[in-house]
């Protein structure tokens, strides 16, 4: 029985991003469905860096986007978002998932950052709230509080994000589908929340 994977699935997403949580569950799904077959990887993307400004959390543009598409489509998949009471910049938070990658625990720090985010409407630029859901998802909260502090993980965030730049990556979520060990050229790209059957149908292609 062959139990190597024989796709990947590159995915940059940004915490920040809702329509980055909404493909996560789609995702979760696929690798089972897939059983062995697919390899996912996830990377770091900001979307509001410093010193870009962050969106007004009131603002009518963050209202317009929940109401038109966020909203409906948490509705369509079976998920309770909630349009946060704060926009903190993220870089603290993909550091934080990349010091949980370290620790063998990224899938709980993933979903737990999501969740915190934008079901719970915390402040995950706030270090104190990063070390509190690094607990929850079973880290160390001293040693995820050192790390963030010296920045261990920054060269890993700014190496998916100059990969992204490579690529010409220039919103998420966008995910790169392909063959392991195949070129980034051959890769079949998808860009948004796109439906479940869009993203098993591109697997599907690779795996004839």
């Amino acid at each position: 029985m062959n139990t190597s994977p024989q796709l990947r699935i590159d995915v940059w997403s940004d915490y920040v991003c809702p329509f980055c949580y909404l493909e996560l569950p789609l995702l979760l799904r696929l690798e089972e469905e897939l059983a062995g077959e697919l390899h996912v990887v996830w990377r770091a993307f900001e979307l509001r860096p410093d010193p870009k400004p962050t969106l007004d959390p009131d603002g009518e543009y963050l209202h317009t986007t929940w109401e038109r598409s966020v909203y409906p489509m948490a509705r369509e998949r079976g998920m309770q978002l909630a349009l946060p009471p704060v926009q903190p910049r993220s870089r603290r938070a993909l550091e934080a998932a990349a010091y949980a990658e370290s620790q063998g625990r990224f899938a709980p720090m993933h979903e737990a950052l999501f969740r915190a985010f934008f079901e719970e409407g915390r402040d995950i630029g706030d270090v104190d709230v990063l070390c509190a859901i690094g607990a929850q998802a079973g880290l160390d909260a001293d040693a995820l509080r050192s790390a963030l502090a010296d920045g261990r993980h920054l060269a890993a965030v700014l190496d998916d994000e100059k990969l992204a730049v490579a690529l010409g990556v220039t919103a998420v979520p966008i995910m790169f589908l392909r063959r392991v060990n195949a070129s980034w050229e051959d890769a079949i790209q998808l860009r948004g929340a796109v439906p479940y059957e869009m993203m098993k149908g591109a697997a599907a292609r690779l795996m004839l």
